[in-house]
């Protein structure tokens, strides 16, 4: 291990113990490194030793490829083919580059789970205003009421130079999605015999700094509004959530409504939250299983236990194909793995453990978060008896044309009964993300939800 990686744990540690009600940014001259040592947004800006990761050195170009009419992206990888497959003959030969959820989908689907993998491309770049807050961020975002909420942010990732477990998962919550985006996304639970019924969602998701006509120099608590619509299968259509997701949700805990298309009601929908049922999921998923993780993290304590190398779904263009059908992309067990790409990148481990005294059904996670995007790749999820329960992995892309990075899709393995949910695919709808997508306070308000809800 480096001694820089040393140093980083080894604070880490020492600033778990303190129960501070504020913890303070870095200072100036540790800001300097993003853009020279680090890429602007915290990332070691170096390859790593035999060059199986390269150096960052700004992303895709806008012009990295085109755009179809749907806005579905042409792969820039279309000619490279797999360096080496894994499977569960070879799996052991990998294993410090996989993770323990990972090791057990090879041995729970032995004749049929594989990972082909690729070339490293550093692929992820962010528009300028997201970099320049983002070392605004460095010097003055704080940790606030024991971690559970931020003092000074508006936009960019919020600790570019964590130095905690906690600070860790708050740029994942907070990291830039694009400031304002619609989408038609589907979301399949599939049986263990391969089976499913896909549910069709119309996303709206918006910033608060990227609403029309909003003050951003007034405080606000809200961070984000979301709002989903359920357009198939007819028995759910019309039905819509809504969220406004707040900073600090000890404080101020996450809006959210519902509206029943059946019963022609908005109600408040508190348990859209923490582990909560999520929507059409089968119970396959709960509500802070969407983005891979969302929410409030005051249920459990953070611990940073460094960085490493690890496979994770990485430039998905292949699975994002619009001439891809889902039946070719879904099946038993897991997606098919001929269309999934897996990279060597650097990755953050954190661990969390529920506290005492709090209620979830996970007890314990394990995340691996991406060190050039900030979003979660893959996630290990225990039971209250400490056994290895859910695996999820995140299929992300770089929206080269946009300078957004997201996913493509996300896939939440139940280990114990063979099912499994993955959320996201798009191929067979109508179009693309759509960034260009404006919103104002109006559009996010319970009120609104009913002209949503029309069938």
């Amino acid at each position: 291990m480096s001694v820089h990686k040393q140093i980083l744990q080894g604070g880490a540690f020492a600033l778990s113990l303190l129960a501070t009600s504020v913890m303070a940014a870095v200072s100036p001259a540790e800001a300097e490194k993003l853009g020279t040592t680090l890429t602007p947004i915290g990332a070691e800006k170096a390859g790593n030793a035999d060059g199986s990761i390269p150096e960052w050195t700004g992303g895709l170009p806008a012009n990295a490829g085109t755009a179809d009419s749907k806005g579905f992206l042409s792969n820039p990888f279309a000619s490279e083919q797999p360096l080496y497959s894994i499977t569960a003959a070879n799996a052991d030969q990998y294993k410090d580059k996989l993770t323990a959820g990972q090791m057990a989908l090879f041995k729970r689907y032995p004749e049929s789970y594989k990972m082909n993998v690729y070339p490293s491309h550093r692929t992820a770049a962010y528009p300028q205003h997201i970099l320049d807050a983002t070392k605004k961020n460095a010097v003055s975002t704080k940790l606030v009421a024991g971690g559970n909420g931020l003092e000074n942010y508006v936009e960019g990732v919020t600790f570019p130079i964590p130095a905690n477990g906690m600070e860790v998962i708050w740029n994942h919550i907070t990291r830039y999605r694009g400031g304002s985006v619609q989408r038609f996304i589907t979301q399949m639970a599939v049986q263990s015999n391969g089976s499913y019924s896909p549910v069709v969602f119309h996303d709206e998701f918006t910033f608060r700094a990227n609403l029309k006509g909003v003050d951003t120099s007034k405080a606000s608590n809200v961070m984000f509004y979301f709002k989903q619509r359920v357009t198939a299968p007819s028995r759910l259509a019309g039905n819509v959530l809504l969220v406004h997701e707040t900073i600090d949700q000890v404080k101020e805990p996450r809006l959210a409504w519902v509206y029943n298309a059946g019963q022609r009601r908005v109600r408040r929908a508190p348990q859209v939250a923490y582990d909560g049922p999520g929507t059409a999921a089968d119970g396959l998923r709960t509500s802070d299983n969407f983005d891979m993780y969302n929410g409030a993290p005051d249920r459990y304590d953070w611990k940073l236990v460094g960085k490493k190398e690890l496979l994770i779904p990485y430039n998905a263009y292949k699975l994002d194909d619009p001439k891809l059908k889902y039946d070719e992309i879904v099946q038993a067990g897991h997606l098919n793995p001929e269309h999934l790409r897996y990279e060597l990148h650097r990755v953050w481990e954190v661990e969390a453990t529920l506290k005492s005294g709090q209620r979830h059904i996970y007890a314990k996670r394990h995340f691996f978060i991406d060190e050039d995007t900030w979003q979660a790749a893959v996630i290990d999820h225990y039971d209250g008896r400490g056994n290895l329960w859910r695996v999820a992995e995140a299929h992300a892309q770089y929206y080269y044309d946009q300078n957004i990075p997201w996913y493509t899709a996300e896939a939440l393995h139940d280990l114990q009964n063979g099912r499994y949910l993955v959320t996201g695919l798009k191929n067979e709808e109508s179009k693309s993300y759509d960034f260009s997508y404006q919103a104002s306070e109006a559009d996010y308000t319970p009120a609104a939800l009913r002209n949503a809800g029309i069938r």
